[in-house]
């Protein structure tokens, strides 16, 4: 069956674009970003029509990638590009300039009538209007996902099976797959969602990795050492057979989250649609492979059937990752693609390795993982902060409330907890809970004023963090914890001054002289 829809729109809530070059962006106030509580928070008044604006999480969320994406057009944080852009270095060079801001959407791709999507959870504002809820109630559903997995269930037809090509076809003719950097050695999906069922125990991992496009129906995969993909990948091999796989660009955003998950939180034995299902909390609708034997989300724009082969290699690399180097060129196993699939009018979700977004994508995973298993450690932790310059990976604030004598060293333990749920970080840093976490200056201040270097300084060395550190040995460095808070004892001593809290009218301003200042207004 070969079938091939050429259409250049997109769906209904993507259709209500404005025509302009660029689409105005909505900021929004202070005022606004306090609404929320513990999770809804009201972006813009359209968003009343997607029921999650309620004072509780909904049981059910909707997570699907089109209604996300309607979501983040209505509260302003899509930018329409319309002029002509080339998948070839132009797209991923504009991402970068524009990185941090509103999603990017390219509907003018050179040599391709589908549309280009990135930037897309590469913010907080971003990130909250995909949900339609805060950032508190994005953490609080990755936490029920957590502790509440539920099972997916299968159906019979997808929206993704639309237009199905599973004889001649090329994938970088059907794909507008990006030239990222001139470093890079080649075209790369980026965005794409691995689905994979291990071999032995049958469970099912989603994981993220980059894919070059090394021939009409080939790719090579990039396997990290330690990945879950990598261990099944492994088991196939050791059996001599190949391993099927799908890669799914533009899905489920629960899945996003799921395929994000890391650590001490999220074992091997843990199926990851099965946590997808929990974060929406209703289960992710699977459909059967048309050409292998697996399953994968059903409402996915693009998907790619294959397998990895067990004994075959390529060289692969190299690529600018999340570290902001390049990763070395090395060996890597090669996907052979057995069919690509895609809904009507899909959107092609592109993501720059060095680029806010792929670190942005685990930020609220990774804090509910770690304020999961320090609050189940710990008593007097009260929250986390995974930080912008530690790539939301390798840095982390805890804010800690002590209100006994007895709590006094906790803070050291759940900053040595921390070392241990992720392996990733590198540097923890203990703060009373009368620091904003979230306010550098004020982390900052903690340290300047309550950190004394030769007591409350801790180094663990020879630990284990990721192996794109350059400063490591090999993925082997020392970790630095920091104990920034006040001995119970002298709370009293370090107090800070507080101000009176004035309900301000701003109708009371203007930026009209006094009539006592005449002087003033003759400047």
């Amino acid at each position: 069956m070969l079938h091939q829809s050429r259409s250049a729109g997109i769906d209904t809530d993507l259709d209500t674009m404005h025509s302009a070059n660029i689409m105005p962006i909505r900021r929004y106030t202070r005022n606004e970003a306090n609404l929320a509580k513990r999770c809804a928070i009201q972006f813009a008044p359209t968003l009343a029509a997607e029921g999650m604006m309620n004072a509780k999480i909904s049981a059910s969320l909707d997570t699907s990638f089109r209604s996300a994406i309607g979501r983040m057009l209505r509260a302003g944080r899509i930018r329409v590009f319309e002029r002509e852009a080339n998948p070839h270095l132009d797209i991923a060079g504009i991402m970068n300039q524009l990185d941090g801001g509103p999603s990017l959407l390219f509907s003018n791709v050179k040599g391709h009538d589908m549309p280009v999507i990135g930037n897309v959870l590469s913010c907080r504002e971003n990130c909250e209007a995909a949900f339609g809820m805060d950032y508190r109630g994005i953490r609080e559903v990755v936490g029920r996902a957590l502790g509440n997995p539920v099972a997916p269930r299968h159906v019979d037809k997808a929206p993704v099976h639309e237009h199905v090509y599973r004889d001649d076809f090329d994938i970088g003719r059907v794909l507008p797959v990006l030239t990222h950097t001139e470093a890079d050695s080649g075209r790369f999906i980026t965005g794409g969602i691995i689905i994979v069922q291990d071999p032995e125990t049958g469970v099912y991992n989603a994981s993220y990795h980059r894919l070059q496009l090394i021939g009409a129906r080939r790719t090579a995969i990039k396997l990290d050492f330690g990945r879950h993909l990598r261990a099944a990948y492994e088991r196939a091999q050791r059996m001599g057979k190949p391993l099927p796989i799908a890669v799914c660009i533009g899905t489920d955003i629960a899945v996003y989250y799921a395929a994000a998950t890391m650590g001490s939180q999220m074992p091997e034995s843990a199926d990851e649609l099965a946590v997808a299902g929990g974060l929406r909390g209703d289960p992710i609708s699977l459909v059967k492979a048309i050409t292998q034997d697996i399953y994968y989300p059903a409402e996915t724009e693009i998907v790619l059937e294959g397998a990895l082969l067990p004994d075959e290699t390529v060289r692969e690399g190299p690529f600018g990752e999340f570290v902001g180097y390049l990763s070395p060129e090395a060996d890597a196993p090669v996907f052979e693609v057995s069919a690509l699939a895609h809904r009507s009018r899909p959107i092609y979700h592109a993501i720059n390795g060095v680029s806010r977004e792929p670190v942005m994508l685990r930020k609220y995973v990774m804090e509910a993982s770690l304020l999961k298993a320090l609050q189940a450690a710990t008593p007097i932790v009260d929250d986390v902060e995974m930080t912008a310059g530690g790539l939301f990976r390798f840095h982390a604030v805890i804010s800690v409330r002590k209100t006994s004598p007895q709590h006094e060293g906790l803070q050291r333990n759940a900053i040595l907890a921390a070392f241990a749920t992720l392996k990733d970080l590198d540097l923890v840093i203990a703060v009373d809970d009368d620091i904003d976490i979230r306010d550098t200056d004020d982390v900052e201040y903690a340290l300047a004023m309550r950190m004394e270097a030769s007591q409350d300084l801790f180094i663990i060395p020879e630990a284990r963090t990721h192996e794109y550190v350059r400063a490591s040995r090999n993925g082997v460095r020392a970790k630095l914890g920091i104990d920034a808070t006040v001995p119970f004892e002298e709370k009293a001593r370090y107090a800070r001054l507080r101000f009176k809290n004035i309900d301000i009218d701003e109708r009371a301003f203007s930026s009209n002289p006094p009539a006592s200042l005449p002087w003033l207004a003759e400047r």
